[in-house]
């Protein structure tokens, strides 16, 4: 079943070309010369959209120090740190919303974002956003969802972490609230996760299972485990980004630099226009091609009469001989008339067998 719709112009499902999305999260470094310029680098990379994330550290977490408010994972590029103090560093000001989605504009990029309460979908309802992001961590905010799925824009959601009931949850609260178009993405919400932990295999079975468009959230370093989603069926990536991951930040660590950004554009869509349909047989781009096979050619120099054996028939390319399975049957027939060594073998060459007596 098609399930495929459109984000502005861009179709999305698996009979376009995969959508390409630049996840800018907190890489701006609270500058927003730098965000702007995200946008400029997302756009000459060949990205469809920038995403954005819309939320304040108040409408996220607690101000509180200490305990469960601290992060205490040493794999973590954010051990040691306070929720509410990181959250704080991460956000994009709300302020700077309508200046990045200008510029994304005028660069030719779509421009939406990710809400973490039903305040930011308020205001990004004020700038007119054409889809809307729910992140892996607020898949079991089901009001939210309601709220978004309610506007009646794409909606795109993280399954980082879900149970198939959980997404179950998620996905009919959407349905219930008058989304149409939806995709799921297959996201593994380590940071960087390990291609190891991916397991892309799942995008097709969301596909089916949930009867919805799928893609991959991608926090894997390079782009081996986004082109090998395309295979699978995914019709959206979305990768974090930044100009550069020694200028540090709360994500650029797991986050693509613009040449990197550029190849997964180039190479999902290289991956995505090389699937095609079960074929055997010569295509069309294939034949001329067909002239380097193999067929049978006289190789020495022989006379009427002479029997064709080893020494005077080779199987060689190019083809205009008779085809290879003929070889055996010729060995000890008689030629029927004077051959030049390099002359294809054809069977007017070929004296007739002797009638039985």
């Amino acid at each position: 079943m098609n399930h495929s719709f459109k984000i502005g112009t861009i179709h999305i499902g698996e009979a376009y070309p995969p959508f390409i999305i630049a996840e800018m999260s907190g890489n701006h470094n609270q500058s927003i010369e730098k965000a702007l310029q995200i946008v400029d680098a997302a756009a000459k990379a060949g990205a469809h959209a920038i995403k954005l994330q819309t939320y304040t550290a108040d409408t996220i977490t607690l101000d509180v120090k200490g305990g469960e408010f601290e992060i205490n994972d040493p794999n973590s590029p954010w051990d040691g740190r306070n929720l509410h103090d990181l959250y704080n560093e991460a956000s994009t000001p709300w302020e700077w919303h309508a200046h990045i989605m200008q510029r994304a504009k005028e660069k030719g990029l779509i421009c939406f974002s990710s809400p973490f309460d039903e305040t930011a979908v308020d205001f990004l309802e004020t700038l007119d956003v054409p889809a809307y992001k729910i992140a892996s961590f607020e898949i079991n905010h089901l009001p939210l969802i309601r709220k978004v799925a309610a506007t009646g824009k794409p909606l795109i959601i993280s399954t980082g972490m879900a149970t198939e009931d959980e997404i179950q949850e998620a996905v009919d609260a959407a349905r219930e609230s008058s989304c149409k178009n939806l995709c799921l993405l297959k996201c593994t919400s380590t940071y960087p996760a390990s291609p190891k932990n991916s397991n892309v295999s799942t995008i097709r079975d969301i596909k089916s299972r949930f009867g919805c468009e799928a893609g991959l959230s991608d926090h894997t370093m390079g782009v081996g485990v986004a082109v090998a989603a395309i295979a699978h069926g995914a019709s959206v990536v979305e990768k974090h980004f930044t100009l550069c991951r020694a200028d540090g930040g709360v994500d650029s660590s797991f986050s693509l630099e613009p040449a990197e950004m550029q190849s997964l554009v180039v190479e999902t869509k290289r991956a995505w226009e090389s699937l095609g349909t079960p074929t055997y047989g010569t295509s069309d781009a294939e034949k001329k091609s067909l002239m380097f096979r193999r067929s049978i050619y006289v190789s020495e120099n022989i006379t009427a009469g002479t029997l064709f054996s080893e020494e005077n028939l080779r199987i060689v390319r190019p083809s205009l001989g008779l085809h290879p399975r003929h070889y055996e049957p010729l060995i000890g027939k008689a030629a029927a008339r004077d051959i030049k060594r390099g002359e294809p073998a054809n069977w007017d060459m070929i004296q007739p067998d002797a009638p039985n007596a």
